[in-house]
């Protein structure tokens, strides 16, 4: 974020250090006075970003795309990767690799039929939109769940399908906007896809494994903090240089060190240090991204593509419930059958989280609730070429459905938890 004005090149350093100093106490005081009114500080950050944007029209900002992708997501992904317990995971992997899979073409799909039949738009070009609408940020969910008691395993599918959608859906962007250039066939774009997916995936492994041997023999918490953000952001760089997905590579390398790496045995000390540092980086990171995204969303670029945003909220919506109550919701189905079927392990006792046991129904209202869009949907549109055709409608489209689900998704989230969620934890832990 800098500058857009002329600005003396003496004073470039000190102005960035002025606008991050600003920015950090903005942040803190709008996060105080959200938790005193009892509204998501997401939102509560969003509608000062755009406060603050419509007030000082005389101070315009440059809001570039890789401030949000590779500044402040990498430590987003990797914090929430390294605090994913691979174990609470694998019961549930079949359904976060549903959510993250081939729920992302489907929701990228539903937006593109509906903008292009309803709204009018060319199929390339809405299905760019579906594309930057198909990572979800449930940052307030994820919050709502920290201040309630809500089973882990549900939160875990949520960070889950956040840190995994987010690489595959920046994935299908790439090439839904290469494909508005040069189209390609299915088979083309799905092999590109797997390649892709397959390949960071290998480099993010790699990268976490040699960590998780390294920490071992080094002794000095300091230093492994130090080494951790290499590993988060070097990993990200080492991907992308690479043509790859660096969220898909850095998400691996953060599951790996948290998984392979603790149990080699990081230091009591380290660990902890590791868990508070990541914790605050995070935070800051969340606050930033929704701070700019209030910034970065115009009243008139919404005012401008009112009903295509309609159509466009209604597919999220739509897309939304397919993934959710279709495939995932006929998943735990099939899991409960078979489950059913097996009947009891003589000589044991069955996990409550086994697949479907510990997998109350009432959770797939809040895995659907939890779909909100903002900060990579937002990056990826700021990231449209300038000369993209319709670029300013389908940013506007685009940010237009990230305040929707801000304002409607974010501060509905307690309830919802509440109501399935909370309420379904002595279920799901029993």
């Amino acid at each position: 974020m800098t500058p857009a004005g002329p600005v003396d090149p003496g004073e470039t350093t000190l102005e960035i250090i002025r606008i991050f100093i600003i920015l950090m106490g903005a942040a803190a005081l709008v996060t105080i006075l959200a938790r005193r009114v009892n509204v998501p500080y997401t939102v509560a950050l969003v509608a000062f970003g755009m406060a603050a944007a419509a007030l000082a029209q005389s101070v315009r900002f440059q809001i570039t795309p890789q401030l949000v992708l590779v500044v402040l997501l990498p430590a987003l992904i990797f914090e929430a990767s390294y605090q994913t317990d691979f174990h609470k995971l694998r019961p549930s992997l079949a359904a976060v690799g549903l959510l993250a899979g081939p729920g992302v073409l489907i929701s990228a799909a539903v937006v593109a039929a509906a903008l292009s039949l309803g709204a009018g738009l060319p199929l390339s070009e809405a299905f760019v939109v579906g594309a930057m609408l198909s990572a979800t940020d449930p940052a307030a969910v994820i919050a709502t769940f920290k201040l309630m008691r809500t089973p882990r395993r549900l939160a875990t599918i949520v960070e889950a399908e956040s840190v995994f959608n987010d690489g595959t859906g920046i994935v299908v962007f790439a090439i839904a906007v290469d494909f508005v250039s040069r189209p390609v066939g299915p088979l083309e774009m799905g092999l590109t896809f797997i390649s892709v997916a397959a390949v960071s995936t290998l480099i993010g492994a790699v990268a976490g494994y040699a960590a998780s041997r390294l920490f071992p023999y080094i002794g000095d918490h300091l230093i492994e903090i130090t080494l951790s953000f290499v590993l988060a952001y070097g990993t990200y760089l080492a991907a992308d240089a690479m043509h790859q997905s660096g969220v898909i590579a850095t998400a691996v390398a953060g599951i790996v060190l948290g998984n392979y790496g603790k149990r080699l045995g990081l230091a009591e000390l380290t660990a902890d240090a590791l868990d508070t540092v990541w914790e605050f980086v995070a935070f800051l990171a969340t606050a930033f991204v929704f701070l700019l995204i209030g910034f970065a969303i115009s009243l008139r670029s919404l005012a401008d593509a009112v009903v295509p945003i309609a159509w466009a909220v209604i597919a999220v919506l739509a897309g939304r419930a397919i993934v959710v109550y279709g495939m995932v919701g006929a998943w735990r189905l099939m899991a409960e059958r078979m489950e059913r079927r097996a009947g009891p392990v003589v000589g044991k006792v069955a996990p409550a989280a086994s697949t479907a046991q510990g997998f109350p129904v009432g959770w797939l209202q809040v895995i659907f609730w939890s779909g909100l869009r903002g900060a990579v949907s937002t990056a990826l549109a700021l990231s449209l070429p300038i000369d993209f055709p319709h670029r300013s409608l389908l940013q506007g489209i685009t940010f237009g459905v990230v305040l929707f689900t801000l304002l409607a998704q974010a501060t509905t989230a307690e309830r919802v938890v509440a109501r399935w969620g909370a309420m379904s934890a002595a279920l799901a832990e029993s």
